[in-house]
């Protein structure tokens, strides 16, 4: 078709445009890209698995029964290697329950410690009754020692716990919120080993279900008696010594049972705040915290 003559008589010779050099992509191209995003996701959560099961994990504490030492709502990392890594408890998917806890003998496998666990640390472990749920309490005997509690003082192998000195009472109203408030004795322990905290004896409580409403005096569990631990086993306390379920209640703590040593305090979160008082609720001069 030959070129139309223009307006001023002369043939329009303009050459149509190019077409754009950008071609779609092709459909194998994406499919190779989508795969690579997958694969890069698999490989990330798998390394964090890897961690979290061997190196470092974080734990939140849902309880009070290490109190004052730990809170109900501080988030922890937790040291998974110093005790000696283990292989996991559960093959499934994560973050779920679908999976199983029966794992071959060749599956179970355990590496080597850095150190043993030490009386008077902190430790978080399998508990007991239920190795699904993780526990964490303080140690304050091992294999071969002997535990006596003798009027709320705790003996081991026939010694004070440590030089124990009484600093204050103060009211507990979060214990068992809107139902009983405590009074609370706040007790400084200078233990072996360099170890200092703090434990807590209930002195009085005031119950908001029963009338007459009044202080009496609480009678908790006093006394223990005397009890030797096992070899390859450990006798747990929390700090809150009258509200703490522990080696009193469900017994010793097998070293397999043994899963890591927390480290520092990453976040602490008080629940009894309105969630849209964030900032109020975060408690900041816990972050960074050292536990010991």
């Amino acid at each position: 078709m030959k070129p139309k003559p223009s307006k001023s008589g002369k043939r329009d010779t303009k050459k149509p445009r190019p077409t754009s050099s950008r071609s779609k992509p092709k459909p194998n191209a994406v499919k190779h890209k989508t795969s690579d995003t997958i694969r890069a996701l698999l490989i990330a959560l798998f390394a964090a698995l890897v961690l979290r099961q061997f190196v470092i994990a974080s734990y939140n504490v849902p309880t009070g029964s290490m109190k004052d030492t730990i809170l109900v709502g501080d988030f922890m990392f937790v040291n998974k290697f110093i005790y000696g890594a283990r292989s996991p408890l559960f093959l499934g998917i994560p973050f779920t329950d679908i999976g199983t806890d029966t794992l071959p003998s060749w599956l179970r496998f355990q590496l080597p410690a850095i150190t043993e666990p030490k009386e008077r640390e902190i430790i978080v472990f399998d508990y007991p009754l239920d190795r699904k749920v993780d526990y964490i309490k303080r140690c304050v005997a091992v294999g071969g020692q002997t535990v006596e509690v003798k009027n709320d003082l705790l003996f081991v192998n026939g010694q004070p716990e440590g030089k124990v000195t009484q600093t204050h009472v103060d009211t507990d109203p979060y214990e068992m919120p809107n139902e009983v408030d405590y009074k609370v004795q706040y007790t400084d322990v200078d233990a072996p080993h360099g170890k200092h905290y703090t434990i807590r004896h209930f002195t009085e409580y005031y119950d908001r279900r029963r009338y007459p409403r009044k202080w009496m005096e609480f009678r908790g569990n006093d006394n223990f008696p005397l009890i030797h631990v096992p070899k390859n086993s450990y006798f747990m306390m929390g700090d809150n010594r009258d509200n703490s379920a522990d080696s009193r209640q469900w017994g010793f703590v097998r070293r397999d049972h043994v899963g890591g040593k927390p480290l520092m305090i990453w976040l602490s979160v008080n629940w009894h705040v309105k969630a849209h008082q964030f900032y109020e609720a975060v408690r900041w001069n816990r972050l960074g915290k050292v536990i010991q």
